[in-house]
């Protein structure tokens, strides 16, 4: 048997703000890769369910309690992607993103908030070309990009774009916003 690959640990601004998603609420990690956000928030007692167009990264956590699997790939037109909705049933307390961009995707993430759910997001940037991939401008987010996306549809707790030294040198947007218009605790 193949020697498993060692786990990223979870993202420190996903890790800062996953305490702001409703105690027990449904948790979705769009593109999951390996899963170490959906092993972050099942620790914290969330049922999650992890989307990716390859689930070898989750394998081990097929048949477990609380983790539901979808394999799609999400860029291509058999999705099951409409503009308002992603191919896994309901809605979510929270919706983590990382080092992932396509576009077509905003309107149906945002859909799938619940009301007081909360969008955790973070990838690359204009600039992250000058550190290596990803470079195309197609996976890079244009500055401000993220608040231009949530404008009027959620309410910012963070926000955050610039260059970043760790885990590796790389230019990121990363945002957290919260669906609904009830006041945020400070």
């Amino acid at each position: 048997m193949p020697t498993p690959h060692p786990l990223s640990p979870p993202s420190p601004w996903v890790e800062r703000f996953a305490p702001l998603v409703q105690a027990g609420g449904r948790v979705l990690d769009l593109a999951c890769g390996g899963g170490r956000h959906l092993r972050l928030f099942r620790r914290r007692g969330h049922p999650v369910v992890g989307l990716d167009r390859d689930l070898g990264g989750v394998a081990d956590l097929e048949d477990k309690a609380g983790v539901t699997l979808i394999q799609a790939d999400l860029e291509s037109s058999n999705s099951g992607i409409s503009p308002n909705s992603l191919p896994v049933d309901g809605h979510f307390a929270g919706i983590v993103v990382t080092n992932y961009l396509y576009r077509p995707l905003f309107p149906a993430i945002l859909a799938a908030l619940e009301p007081g759910g909360m969008l955790i997001y973070e990838t690359f940037a204009d600039g992250n070309a000058r550190f290596g991939r990803p470079s195309s401008p197609d996976f890079l987010l244009r500055r401000g990009e993220l608040l231009e996306a949530v404008h009027g549809r959620l309410q910012v707790v963070a926000f955050e774009q610039g260059e970043i030294a760790t885990p590796k040198p790389a230019v990121v947007q990363r945002i957290c916003a919260v669906a609904g218009d009830d006041p945020l605790p400070l």
